[in-house]
């Protein structure tokens, strides 16, 4: 059994076989020009967490202040290379950080992390050039759970991710354009169609909004999650999709009918 909350954006807390992974950890009300628009600012809860993982190096997946909370001693991996592009990094040294590669896996309590390849940009702009290879994850424990951090279908990926029951994808973004790497809607239903896993939680999308945009975004802020779900039930309806509002969780059992979950829907 597995529970996914999902606390906005790419931020989503996998719990299986007792240990709890934070993902691409975004805990704040702003972030630069972006103010969170939608749910509640993720609380204690969000914190506790035995390991985070970091896609890449954009600051809304690597976000200093968040990492900065979380509790001594939190082991945090992240893309080889992280520490050399970013060096504020060493700052965090009440953090156990740890780079990994794709291929690579990690140990924590009861559960496995892997890191799998993602296809996605890899600098940390607008701050420099650097680049290292971004990353996706999958959580062995009882299930296996891919989060995809932020990536466009790439060839090898359903090989690289391997079996898994659960997956969670990025549908949209933070303003009404997607650029290069990343999943829309369609894609990421055909994503899921190819990688067949038993239920999938869309993530990046509806949270955050460019100040420019008022206070009441558009269709693009609100509609990648559902319009993923209907998609998804066309091309792969082996899969069961959860719909969670930001602060929500669904509840995953042996079958693909969910137990306590909360704002889920196909």
């Amino acid at each position: 059994m597995a529970v996914i909350t999902w606390w906005g954006h790419a931020t989503a807390t996998v719990r299986d076989s007792g240990v709890s992974i934070l993902t691409d950890p975004l805990l704040t009300s702003r972030l630069a020009h972006l103010r969170r628009r939608r749910g509640p600012l993720p609380g204690a809860a969000a914190r506790r967490a035995d390991a985070a993982v970091v896609s890449h190096l954009h600051a809304d997946h690597l976000h200093l202040p968040s990492l900065r909370v979380l509790p001594p001693g939190t082991p945090v991996l992240l893309p080889r290379g992280a520490t050399g592009a970013v060096p504020a990094l060493r700052r965090l040294s009440h953090l156990h950080l740890l780079e990994v590669g794709a291929g690579e896996e990690t140990a924590v309590g009861a559960v496995t992390v892997r890191a799998v390849p993602a296809r996605h940009d890899g600098r940390r702009l607008p701050m420099g050039p650097q680049r290292v290879e971004p990353l996706g994850f999958v959580i062995h424990g009882a299930a296996a759970t891919y989060f995809a951090g932020d990536t466009d279908f790439y060839p090898g990926l359903v090989d690289a991710v391997g079996p898994c029951d659960h997956a969670l994808l990025p549908v949209g973004g933070w303003g009404p354009g997607l650029g290069p790497g990343h999943l829309d809607p369609a894609r990421a239903a055909e994503a899921v169609r190819l990688l067949a896993p038993r239920t999938a939680v869309p993530v990046h999308f509806g949270t955050f909004c460019p100040v420019g945009l008022g206070l009441r975004p558009g269709a693009w802020f609100h509609a990648p999650g559902d319009d993923f779900a209907r998609r998804a039930a066309g091309l792969a309806p082996q899969t069961t999709v959860h719909v969670l509002e930001p602060g929500g969780s669904v509840e995953l059992t042996d079958g693909t009918i969910p137990s306590g979950a909360e704002g889920g829907r196909r």
